[in-house]
């Protein structure tokens, strides 16, 4: 596990010295006084950072493993990471600091350990008897380079093959070199002219432990006694061998080749093939071989007691079978049964009843590991159905666009999600129980349920019961089924605002205890859900237009005596014509022809059967205006208790009454000034210029000037990030206005080169600041300067002015020019008057100033503690009411906590305001500065939460250096400061999270969710948490050998592997060869480590083994070409004999 070196920083500290400039003495006396009312109890020792699980489908998998007496599976990556699964919430992750990929795994069957064979030609023990396994032991070949590896069932000497298709043996208690070599040269020795290729098979025979099958690429196939040391047969074939396999009675093993076809031989008969099977070849009529096919990469050999033996394997398929999917076949007797999967297989596995390689093998099933998923199939069930999957492997089934976290919910909701999700399952599974059943689950020592909600790029959301370090799906919604889908390309209106996935979700908002979820997507819509057990069949879905427009001047006036325009919208009025519409708008294009008033995509005009789980309430969608297309949605809130939605992007912001289905707001960025624009700009539209509004008050305090922004450099970054949040390719102007989705590009959305398309944004969009998808040529510094994005929004009851003497409900907006602006909300009363009467909206005049885009806001009490939204509790709304219920319902009250009235009316709030630059906390109704903490001068925070912990709460932060920061609340004293991951790609931007109880996620690869937590409380909690890999099993016994095998000498021959690869018989190998490194991990880490006399001696007689080996290695290299000229005359000798009696004609 990674050690992180954290810097913890002194208590002591306090944030007097970040109290902004502005502020007077006077109030930072009050700061002083303040700190003492609100008693703070979190400090540096609270916080630890460690990564606890990593959970979805290993990415980019390479290699694959089974042990059948502990039932675990291991599966490597070509990033050298390693996944242990055992039974259904029983998996770990682990990795090889070199990075390199693994090419083969190999388990110590029962025994606790696995070897991994690595593509920088290195070998690794790891110990698989603790919860975090660890390497015992490496090898590091220098000479040559790995191909093969096969360890015998209870052998300790491991066969390594390598490219020169050499044979050295490993002692894999010692991890040292046996001087047992088996030299390509002998094995081959006059049967072939050329050098046979690098070793692709090596496997003992099962009845005879010495005899060795070795298995050349090039198509020969040795048998070699390990006792005299030489070759007992050798079995030629014109084409190469991909893989070989035995039968269990070790009289006949098989081959897969290049050409798909598979050749059976008998050991004794080298000369040809006892049969050749083409699986997937054309029989012509004429007795000519069939057609060659693609090479059969893999094969399996299983015999049962009762029937015909199973043939296993994958490709082999003809060439003219353009655009199949990949096969695995499966012969059995006469049958043969073609499976087709969704990705290409990378290896699979035949899992037996015994472990005994010379026993009848009775398969059952088959894990099949593909490029992007892992698969069992149920060998004894007909039509060999596949077991249902119990592991998170689907988190990537469309690439994940967005994801939230949820610590600490209500607990009726996993329950509520869970038994919606249940009616989705897919039928036709196998009725078996999962056959990987290894380890024991850890101690659940967290109680709370944790919610983590992922968004996709095909408009699908998944909810995931993420409680104590496990996950599992519990509901997956459907956003697009609102949508008329186009079926073919040029079907599709030319109105899309992207080439791909026009639905993708970018943001979520949700609120768990009323369990109202509301999404923006990719395309400028917004769909409001409420959560309902009851089917339904909406007839019309509710739908709105909303036209949000940025109109600015392309100069600026060189006087200031412009009106700016502002509104005060009442009563749902609003300046521009919106109407709520129940169906798409036909109109699509203006008098000069330009595309207009036409949202991106189709909203059904048929009844919409909705299942129970999530239904939808409400559709907004943005629509073109005068040729321009809808801009790209960069903030969204919900809230329940007000039943109001709200979303902004760059041209300014709409907010809509989604119970009366009305817009109440729909103004430009700009507009929201009113007459307190810090920045001199003019519309250039020629609509009706409205008188300011009255009230308009600026908070001086609080202001900080354009010329404070950071340097451009990070200001590129940070707007390509705002703006580019879910585009991967988005850049300068595309040609019809368009822009790519999250996951468009010319390849599939999840292969490999998702890591290079999202290095590619961000170092295009440093090179060409990019703030908006689509931009006349025409456009100015100023309005590139000006196109001000809503990037925060927060609902709340708290003081809107400083006159206020109580809270009321509000709405906080955070712009990307670091402006906190507050529109006061007018609400009806509850029940039937709720529906009746509308929402009055209007700005309040408070502006606050701070250094960067506004990520974040929340409001303290005065007690230190967080004000939630208003929220309402969950009721089923399709069952109707009955008259008491709808009495209560009048009577009901949002759920808000308020401040106690017995405080100083004057300070009765704090407002938490964390942007990219700077976090900033302050006194409410009075608006004063209270306290201030520069986060970053030379990055800028990529995410910023404000998350309980420890019964207190502080605000959690991660940069783009890398750095996770967290501060108290409300001093906003330092209290963890690592350097964990820097930002590498716009995935980790996108996905990282922080939540409550000291949890946070980001997506590691396009398939997997990283958790770490930032609690001391965990860390230490974390080992009891983590399952148990291994676990005491005894091995199943040997099969008997029968009465009458033992007299006449039948049945498996022993070897005594040690006499043959010990020290004493086979002499030392040569230490140039191979390197041995002891690993950190497991009780000989912990022993090497030992402090005291032992650990000075072992350090003493590791330093006297580095001097011999230096010493030792001319002597090595003398002895390397004494052996070659050995070999050598031998050769010569063994030709003079064999030609010494031929004329020259019998050459």
């Amino acid at each position: 596990m990674r050690k992180f070196n954290i810097r913890k920083v002194l208590d002591g500290l306090t944030a007097v010295s970040a109290v902004a400039s502005a502020s007077s003495a006077a109030q930072q006396q009050q700061a002083g006084n303040r700190e003492t009312e609100i008693q703070e109890t979190l400090q540096s020792e609270h916080f630890q950072l460690c990564k606890t699980v990593r959970h979805g489908f290993p990415y980019q998998p390479s290699a694959l493993a089974f042990d059948p007496v502990q039932k675990i599976l291991a599966i490597g990556t070509q990033s050298g990471a390693l996944r242990l699964f055992g039974r259904p919430g029983v998996e770990c992750y682990c990795q090889h600091d070199s990075g390199a990929a693994v090419i083969q795994l190999q388990f110590l069957i029962n025994e606790g350990a696995l070897v991994s064979a690595l593509a920088d030609d290195t070998l690794h023990l790891w110990n698989l008897r603790q919860k975090r396994p660890a390497i015992l032991h490496s090898l590091k070949f220098n000479r040559e380079r790995i191909t093969f590896c096969h360890l015998p069932f209870q052998s300790k000497w491991l066969y390594v093959g390598t490219e020169r298709g050499n044979i050295h043996i490993v002692n894999v208690e010692s991890f040292t070199l046996s001087g047992y070599v088996i030299m390509w040269n002998k094995a081959i020795e006059l049967s072939s002219k050329s050098h046979p290729g690098p070793i692709v098979h090596i496997s003992d025979n099962p009845m005879d432990e010495g005899k060795l099958l070795i298995g050349f690429e090039s198509g020969t196939v040795v048998l070699w006694d390990l006792k005299s040391k030489k070759a007992d047969y050798r079995y030629t074939h014109d084409e190469a061998i991909h893989s070989v396999a035995w039968h269990h009675e070790g009289k006949q093993f098989i081959c897969s080749h290049s050409d798909g076809t598979l050749t059976i031989w008998n050991v004794k008969s080298p000369t040809k093939p006892f049969q050749t099977i083409t699986p997937h070849g054309k029989q012509l009529k004429d007795g000519k071989k069939p057609e060659p096919c693609k090479p059969i990469l893999k094969v399996e050999y299983k015999t049962t007691r009762a029937g015909e033996p199973f043939i296993i394997l994958s490709g082999g398929l003809s060439y003219d079978t353009v655009g199949r999917r990949p096969c695995l076949t499966v012969m059995h007797g006469k049958s043969t049964a073609v499976l087709e999967m969704d990705y290409s297989i990378v290896d699979f596995l035949t899992l037996c009843e015994t472990p005994y390689p010379n026993d009848f093998q009775e398969p059952y099933a088959v894990v099949v590991l593909l490029e992007k998923d892992l698969v069992l199939i149920d060998l004894a069930q007909n039509g060999y159905p596949i077991f249902e999957n119990p592991y998170p492997l689907t988190i990537h089934e469309s690439p994940v666009t967005c994801c939230e976290y949820f610590a600490d919910c209500p607990v009726d909701l996993i329950p509520a999600l869970y038994s919606v999700g249940a009616r989705q399952k897919r039928q036709g599974y196998s009725k078996k129980e999962w056959p990987i059943s290894g380890g024991n689950w850890g101690l659940i020592t967290q109680s709370y349920p944790e919610i983590i909600i992922t968004g996709h790029a095909d408009g699908s959301i998944k909810f995931w019961d993420a409680s104590a370090i496990t996950l599992q799906v519990l509901y997956k919604l459907k956003t697009a089924k609102v949508f008329e889908k186009s079926r073919n390309k040029d079907d599709r209106p030319n109105t899309d605002i992207v080439d791909e996935d026009p639905y993708a979700i970018q943001i979520i908002s949700w609120c768990p205890e009323s369990r109202m979820l509301c999404i923006a997507g990719v395309s400028a819509h917004v769909i409001i859900y409420r959560f309902s057990k009851q089917e339904v069949t909406t007839e019309v879905i509710p739908m709105l237009e909303v036209r949000l427009l940025y109109e600015i001047n392309d100069i600026e006036t060189p006087d200031g005596e412009q009106v700016p325009p502002s509104s005060t919208p009442g009563a749902g009025s609003n300046p521009q014509s919106i109407v709520p519409q129940s169906h798409p708008s036909t109109s699509s294009s203006s008098s000069d022809g330009l595309r207009d008033n036409v949202p991106c995509l189709k909203v059904k005009n048929s009844p919409l059967k909705q299942s129970p789980g999530y239904q939808t309430e409400l559709v907004i969608q943005l629509v073109w205006v005068s040729g321009e297309p809808p801009q790209q949605i960069t903030s969204l809130a919900v809230n329940s208790a007000y039943g109001l939605v709200v979303f902004g992007n760059c041209n300014g912001i709409a907010m809509v009454d989604y119970l009366q289905k009305t817009v109440l707001l729909n103004l430009g960025t700009i507009e929201l000034y009113g007459s307190n624009d810090p920045y001199r700009r003019e519309p250039r539209s020629p609509r009706k210029t409205r008188q300011p509004s009255g009230g308009m008050l600026t908070v001086a305090s609080c202001m900080c000037g354009l010329s404070n922004l950071y340097s451009e450099s990070v200001k590129k970054l940070r707007t390509s990030y705002i703006t580019g949040l879910c585009d991967i390719n988005e850049g300068t102007v595309v040609p019809e206005d368009r822009c790519k989705s999250p996951t468009s590009g010319s390849g599939s959305p999840n292969n490999s080169d998702d890591e290079q398309k999202m290095n590619n944004f961000i170092e295009k969009d440093v090179k060409d600041n990019s703030f908006s998808r689509s931009r006349s040529s025409s456009v100015t510094s100023i309005d590139k300067e000006s196109r001000e994005a809503i990037s925060a929004l927060h609902f709340c009851e708290t003081f809107t002015r400083k006159a206020d003497t109580s809270p009321s409900p509000c709405l906080w907006v955070g712009t990307t020019l670091g402006t906190v602006l507050v529109i006061v909300l007018n609400l009806p009363p509850g029940g039937e008057q709720r529906l009746l009467q509308p929402v009055i909206v209007s700005p309040s005049g408070t502006i606050l100033r701070l250094k960067g885009a506004i990520l974040r806001m929340a409001f303290l009490d005065t007690t230190g503690s967080l004000v939630p939204p208003a929220h309402e509790p969950w009721r089923e709304y399709n069952v109707p009411e009955d008259k008491d219920e709808k009495e209560k319902a009048k009577k009901r009250r949002p759920v808000s906590v308020s401040p106690s009235s017995s405080q100083e009316i004057s300070e009765n709030q704090y407002a938490v305001i964390c942007s990219e630059k700077q976090a900033k906390v302050i006194s409410l109704p009075s608006q004063n500065c209270t306290y201030k903490q520069n986060i970053t001068e030379t990055s800028f925070v990529l995410r910023g939460d404000i998350v309980s912990l420890s019964n207190s709460i502080c605000l959690a932060c991660f940069c783009a250096n890398g750095h996770i920061m967290t501060f108290s609340l409300p001093s906003l004293r330092p209290l963890l400061d690592v350097y964990y991951l820097p930002l590498t790609n716009m995935r980790i931007a996108r996905t990282f999270c922080f939540t409550n109880n000291g949890q946070a996620l980001y997506l590691v690869s396009p398939t997997e969710i990283q958790r770490l937590t930032y609690s001391q409380e965990t860390c230490e909690n974390l080992q009891e948490m983590l399952g148990e890999l291994f676990t005491p099993v005894e091995t199943p016994e040997a099969p008997n050998r029968g009465f009458f095998k033992g007299l006449f000498g039948g049945g498996a021959q022993s070897l005594d592997r040690e006499e043959l690869f010990g020290e004493s018989a086979s002499g030392k190998a040569s230490r140039s060869l191979a390197q041995h490194i002891p690993g950190p991990g497991g009780i000989e880490g912990v022993k090497g480590a030992a402090s005291g006399v032992v650990g000075e001696l072992a350090r003493a007689r590791l330093a006297l083994d580095e001097r011999g080996q230096k010493l030792g290695e001319l002597e090595e290299k003398t002895a390397a070409m004494l052996y070659s000229a050995d070999s050598f005359s031998k050769h010569a000798h063994e030709m003079m004999l064999k030609y010494k009696d031929k004329k020259w004609y019998q050459f």
